[in-house]
Formats: C-alpha cells, sequence, structure tokens
C-alpha cells in the first residue's frame, strides 16, 4: 500500500502485526471516549489561512530544555513499543536522532536503557513511573544518568491501570497460562512477517528495564501482572523530592490535564509538563488534551514549559496544539504504527511527512517560525465547535 499519512501507518500496522499488539497500541479504555475526542476535538480546530505573507523562508527549529531541535517536537514513551519491530526501540532512538528530535524511552519498553544508549548516539529523554519498589527506581534513575539521558519524563497519571477492553478481547489481558499463550501465538503466526522479523530474530524477550525484577519470568502476562501489582497508587506530590534526589536534570511531568495541578508542579520546581490523557488509555471519560491545554497554558505557561500530546495525527495538528499553548507536542501512536510498518525508515518516513505538512500549515497561516504559532492561527469559533 501506499503510505501518505499517519493514518497510513496504522493501516499498514494493522496489516503487519499480531492482532493483540496492534489493539494494544491502537485502543483506550473502557468505551474509548476519550481516545475519540482527543483526536475530533483537535481536529476539529479551524486553522486561520492568511495570503500574501512572504513565507519562502520557513524556521521549523525550536529548543527545548536547553537542547536545540530541528521540530518541535518528541517521540512519546511507548510501552512495550519495541515489541513492533526487531529491538525496536534501537531503531526509534536512531530514527528521532536523524531527524533532530528526542526519543524518550519507556520504563516498560521492550529494550533496556542500556541497549538503547548503545543505539543512540545523542542524549535520549527517559520516563519513569513510580514504582512501589524504590530501590528498583533509583537504579534505573542511576542507569538514565550513566546513559547521559538529557530529561527525564516522570508520568503520573497512573497510580493503577485503566481497564482497556481491547485488551480481554484479543487475550492480552485476562487469559493467563497455555491458553493465553497459544491464543497469542496463533495470532503471532496469523503475520509471519512479525512472527519471523520480532518473534524469532528479534529476541532476547527480557521485557527491557522490567527484566531483572522478573527474575527470568518472560511471559507477557507476568509483565502485566508485575504492572498492576508494582504500580503505587500512594503516589503524591512528595514523592517528587525523592526524584529530585536521584535526578538533577530537566524534569518532565506527564499527565496534567487540571489548571491546579499544573500550578503545584509549577510551585514544586519541575522544569516542564505534559498535558495528557495517557492517550485516551487511563480515565475515559475526561477532556481531550486539546479543550484542556489552553487554560493550563495560560495558568502556568510562563513559569515552565509546556508540552502536549493525545490526538495528533498530522502536522497540521502540531501546529493546532501549538496555537493552544504548547510549546512542544510528543508523538505517541503516530511512531509506533510507523515503527510497526516499516521499522526506523518508518519512523523518517512519518517524520518527514509531519514536517511537510507542517510547513503547508505555517505557510498558508502565515507564520514562519514556531514562536509565532499561538491563538491567532486558529479562526474564530463559535457555538459547540468552541473550544
Amino acid at each position: 500500500m501506499i503510505v501518505a499519512s499517519v493514518p497510513d501507518f496504522r493501516e499498514a500496522a494493522r496489516r503487519r502485526l499480531p492482532r493483540f499488539l496492534f489493539e494494544y497500541i491502537d485502543g483506550g479504555s473502557y468505551a474509548e471516549a476519550t481516545l475519540r475526542r482527543n483526536v475530533e476535538d483537535l481536529a476539529g480546530l479551524a486553522l486561520r489561512q492568511r495570503v500574501l505573507r512572504d513565507v519562502s523562508q520557513l524556521d521549523l527549529s525550536t529548543e527545548l530544555f536547553g537542547q536545540k531541535l530541528a521540530l518541535p517536537l518528541a517521540l512519546a514513551p511507548i510501552g512495550l513499543a519495541g515489541l513492533n519491530a526487531r529491538r525496536g526501540e534501537c531503531q526509534a532512538v536512531r530514527a528521532a536522532e536523524k531527524a533532530g528530535v528526542p526519543f524518550t524511552l519507556s520504563t516498560v519498553g521492550a529494550c533496556p536503557l542500556g541497549e538503547v544508549a548503545g543505539a543512540a548516539s545523542k542524549p535520549f529523554w527517559f520516563q519513569l513511573y513510580m514504582i512501589r519498589d524504590r530501590a528498583f527506581m533509583k537504579d534505573l534513575l542511576a542507569q538514565a544518568v550513566e546513559a547521559g539521558c538529557s530529561a527525564l519524563v516522570f508520568t503520573v497519571d497512573m497510580p493503577v491501570p485503566g481497564s482497556r477492553y481491547r485488551d480481554y478481547h484479543t487475550g492480552l489481558a485476562g487469559a493467563s497460562g497455555l491458553k493465553g499463550a497459544a491464543w497469542r501465538a496463533a495470532q503471532a503466526l496469523a503475520r509471519p512477517g512479525w512472527a519471523w522479523d520480532v518473534g524469532l530474530w528479534g529476541r532476547p524477550h527480557t521485557l527491557g528495564n522490567v527484566a531483572p525484577v522478573l527474575q527470568g519470568r518472560t511471559g507477557i502476562e507476568d509483565f502485566f501482572a508485575w504492572m498492576r501489582n508494582n504500580f503505587d497508587p500512594s503516589i503524591n506530590w512528595r514523592d517528587l523530592d525523592f526524584i529530585r534526589s536521584e535526578w538533577k536534570g530537566p524534569l518532565i511531568i506527564k499527565g496534567i490535564l487540571d489548571p491546579e495541578d499544573a500550578r503545584e508542579a509549577a510551585e514544586l520546581g519541575a522544569d516542564g509538563i505534559v498535558v495528557s490523557n495517557h492517550g485516551g488509555r487511563q480515565l475515559d471519560g475526561v477532556l481531550s488534551s486539546a479543550r484542556a491545554l489552553p487554560p493550563i497554558a495560560e495558568a502556568v505557561g510562563d513559569r515552565l514549559t509546556v508540552l502536549a500530546d493525545g490526538g495528533i495525527r498530522s502536522g497540521l495538528d502540531v501546529v493546532r496544539m501549538l496555537a493552544l499553548g504548547a510549546k512542544g507536542v510528543l508523538l505517541g501512536r503516530a511512531w509506533a504504527w510507523a515503527l510497526a510498518a516499516g521499522g526506523e525508515a518508518g519512523i523518517t518516513r512519518m517524520l518527514a511527512l509531519i514536517e511537510a505538512e507542517m510547513r503547508v500549515a505555517m505557510a498558508l497561516t502565515g507564520t514562519t517560525r514556531i514562536a509565532e504559532i499561538d491563538s491567532n492561527v486558529l479562526a474564530q469559533m463559535s457555538g459547540k465547535d468552541r473550544i
């Protein structure tokens, strides 16, 4: 198939991945209302077209946390993303480097910190959850420092995991032991390209940074059981003291949807926040990122760096998020689909498409630099369509 957009990468990923992996990436929690809102609310924002503005020279570069970026975006942390292609996170970090943007490795990625650091030639970001085992967290942070990670993304919206019905329908959740393994194996065999590339040649399947605490257990049900039992529901703002004691670099709090929480993050010295509802994978029914972003940016945008994710499916969506007040965005499903569809080359292609779409959006809204993209880029709307 011809791939010309992020939705095309999604379709290519659907054709290549075993069903349980595709649905894990693609799905949201419960009835998936927030997942749909993320896409629909963002796409529903009308851009304000301007003409005769001399847009012959466009500059898409920006600076985030002291790092000069070619584009105002980063690849978001995605759990198990490395199973989408052979040693997938290593392919992703190389593609991000070539494009001049940061890659963020998830705590629960398929490739461990050391392996990704070995594949990288520049610093990348690391994402951390609050885990009950503080010694494990301390060790991970020490590894991130040793690997030269340039920013820490601390995800705070998962004290308990949301229920994702699609995972039950595919045997990724709720089907343990031989029954679950056989169900997933049958789905893998239905995708022989993936089974050969990842299932056979993509070894070792040790579930990345979590492997040491799993003590040799490599079943995917072991991984999810560890997640359910070890995420810490007692997490609170005081835990930032522990993080700060072990991490001295830029600290980005991911999972903010309320201006009050954003102010709390600013008061406690966070360097940045990500306005995010976990891609619609946690509390279903909450605001889309696009609707939550403007009041948060207004409340704390002059005190810390506001980033956003959720529902971004094009370069036009990147421009929309910037117009709503973000200084940069995190791409999630977009890069996971691209990785599944074409590995490192797929992500390189996806980022080039995003850049080309941004250039068109900027040219036709009369903006030539990222700093010029603000609310004036959006057309005035009324009624139910207005954010």
